[in-house]
């Protein structure tokens, strides 16, 4: 039970329970009538009233009220939420496409924020802020070394366009204060598109914010101008976000008259969403990678090129979260977002996996039951078939199921691997090595030369040794067993350091990630009747 809404009943029961305990029972005279019609609120509106008359001390109304709702809330479905003002700004932002603040991203892998990449063009680039500079304090208050959590740092050093913030920074064992003020910053939901061989281009795309389809438009034209004639698309970890992204991203590679999703409420008439034939992508081979943390709009997007047989699904059951959100604000900043639909596939397949007591936990109970490693585990309803547009059976259950079953790979966790993992040794040794290496690092622009350079900086024995004088040091044969697997780790945090940034990071981890390796063994389009 919540904070919030043990404070409620408490204040609803005090008045009887403390006259019980005292054993004394007051009766109030004025009675009130409630003739049991639940219609118009009117028993809530009753004890509200009741409570704010009688309640022994002073009342905090407005959480009282949004405790109620809140509680109310919790009654409909998982989904619908009560976000207080804060709440809803931080909701907003993650989507607009922008955020205010001072342009920067960092990482803090010892307990100190270390300034990854400063935004071109962005208040902390003018201010002279860089990179691999180390954040020790924002206005007055010390941020390192002092246990902050990240999420702390970063409501820190946001803040509205035009005002001021002091980030003091120690570089090179200098300490430098910097007067920055805050502007609008953009954020990108395409994180990286680049060729992986000569026809197939990759893009990752890890949010549908107001900018994504102008972002994937954009990107995907440079890859066709590259050649590109197939596209391994990258929905992994992504939530989803906005429908008419999906919609638009969708009507790239569909054609005319190709339903995308329809959805349809109790008090919302069904509403079908189809592409008008004008994508630039429609000839393209298509794989879609999505996984377990791969929601909403993804689906959305996944479950219109499965149904259409546009393509091919590869990697593990999405989420299932294909409720339709509509939000409702309200002038004191507060809002709510309510479920008024629900979504379908083109074939009918609800998207939203049934609700359940475990329903928060979902994933964990996918890992306990072994869907991660095994396909036959995977929860499929087959009571119902559905049909693709070629005639493939297709099942719902909640989520997308995918056409290739990618399980996670566990044989690579040695001992030392998992060790090191819990200490985070590979974020703290690119750091270690930025510091050494920044002058030619930051200058690298070329994917080629920063993968050379980074084979003549021998990462794996200096790897080896920064573990081991951190007291963590590998068994006989375990670094061998380990270093196929470490090493593209090792070269994608490194490699982050240099201009190329996140595709730096893709391209060397795209030597380990087993779901791409599938979708390039397997081809981009499906066998029909």
């Amino acid at each position: 039970m919540k904070k919030g809404n043990t404070a409620l009943y408490a204040a609803l029961l005090g008045i009887v329970i403390g006259a019980l305990l005292s054993g004394i029972v007051f009766r109030i005279t004025d009675t009130k009538k409630f003739d049991g019609n639940y219609e118009r609120w009117r028993k809530l509106n009753l004890i509200l009233q009741e409570v704010e008359k009688n309640y022994v001390d002073t009342i905090d109304m407005k959480g009282m009220t949004d405790a109620a709702v809140e509680a109310a809330l919790q009654k409909l479905d998982p989904h619908s939420v009560y976000l207080p003002p804060v709440d809803l700004e931080i909701s907003e932002t993650e989507l607009a496409g922008n955020f205010e603040g001072i342009g920067i991203q960092f990482n803090v892998p010892n307990d100190t924020a270390i300034v990854l990449s400063v935004i071109p063009g962005g208040p902390s680039e003018k201010a002279g802020l860089m990179q691999g500079d180390r954040i020790i304090r924002v206005d007055t208050k010390d941020i390192a070394g002092v246990k902050t959590p990240q999420d702390s740092m970063v409501r820190l050093m946001k803040g509205p366009s035009g005002s001021k913030v002091k980030i003091t920074v120690s570089r090179s064992g200098a300490v430098i204060p910097f007067d920055i003020t805050r502007g609008k910053i953009p954020v990108n939901s395409v994180d990286a598109a680049f060729m992986v061989n000569d026809t197939t281009g990759y893009i990752r795309l890890s949010k549908f914010s107001r900018t994504t389809y102008s972002e994937f438009s954009k990107a995907s034209a440079e890859l066709l101008s590259q050649g590109m004639t197939r596209m391994l698309f990258d929905l992994r970890d992504n939530s989803g976000g906005y429908l008419d992204q999906a919609l638009l991203l969708g009507n790239e590679f569909l054609p005319k008259g190709a339903m995308i999703v329809y959805m349809e409420g109790l008090h919302r008439d069904r509403q079908e969403f189809k592409a008008d034939g004008r994508g630039t992508l429609q000839d393209v081979e298509l794989s879609v990678l999505i996984g377990e943390s791969s929601a909403s709009s993804s689906e959305i997007f996944a479950g219109a090129v499965q149904d259409n047989d546009r393509g091919v699904i590869v990697g593990r059951r999405s989420f299932g979260k294909g409720l339709v959100q509509e939000p409702l604000n309200f002038t004191d900043g507060s809002g709510i977002r309510l479920t008024v639909a629900r979504f379908y596939t083109p074939s009918g397949r609800c998207i939203q996996k049934p609700y359940s007591p475990d329903y928060a936990y979902d994933i964990y109970e996918r890992y306990a039951h072994g869907e991660m490693t095994e396909a036959d585990s995977i929860k499929i309803d087959r009571s119902i078939e559905y049909f693709t547009v070629g005639g493939r059976t297709v099942y719902g259950g909640g989520g997308i199921v995918p056409d290739i079953f990618v399980p996670i790979d566990t044989t690579k966790a040695t001992s030392f691997y998992i060790k090191c993992n819990k200490k985070a040794m590979q974020m703290r040794f690119a750091s270690l090595m930025f510091d050494r290496y920044r002058a030619k690092l930051s200058a690298i622009e070329n994917f080629d030369e920063l993968s050379s350079y980074l084979e003549s900086l021998d990462l794996g024995r200096r790897f080896v040794d920064f573990a081991a004088a951190e007291g963590i040091v590998a068994k006989k044969g375990e670094w061998e067993l380990s270093e196929a697997y470490m090493m593209p780790q090792l070269k994608a945090l490194v490699g982050r350091y240099s201009k190329l940034d996140d595709e730096a990071f893709y391209r060397f981890y795209i030597d380990i990630d087993e779901t791409i390796k599938v979708a390039l063994e397997n081809p981009g389009t499906v066998a029909v009747r």
